[in-house]
């Protein structure tokens, strides 16, 4: 089945269109956002029977924010942000990226143009 918007996210097996899926906007924490006017959305697309792992598509705006990471893997479907990682390191993120954060990694994204990103991370 392939999902179309409008439609109630189905139980699997279904397809989406990554790029255009409709997203469910998500409140974000003013105290995260260091400086523009950011906004996020996401949807979930699956979550494993024991609640310990979901995938999902999110999506911000451009903008500045602060963030403390699960550990997730993602893949950037569109867009272009800096991540700024406490440890040091950066992260350049643009089209067909693969990435991954610890749990507990504190984040600055610098969101240059909004950024889409394909997740799984692990719960809890």
């Amino acid at each position: 089945m392939c999902w179309d918007p409008g439609m109630t996210m189905p139980p699997p097996p279904y397809a989406v269109v990554l790029d255009t899926v409709p997203l469910e906007a998500v409140a974000l924490d003013p105290a995260q956002v260091v400086s523009g006017a950011p906004e996020v959305r996401e949807l979930e697309l699956w979550r494993a029977r024991d609640g310990a792992v979901a995938t999902g598509v999110w999506e911000i705006t451009p903008g500045v924010v602060t963030d403390v990471e699960a550990d997730e893997v993602f893949v950037v479907l569109d867009g272009r942000a800096t991540v700024e990682i406490d440890s040091g390191a950066t992260l350049e993120l643009s089209p067909g990226v693969a990435g991954a954060f610890r749990a507990g990694s504190r984040t600055t994204w610098h969101v240059h143009e909004t950024l889409r990103k394909l997740y799984t991370v692990q719960l809890g």
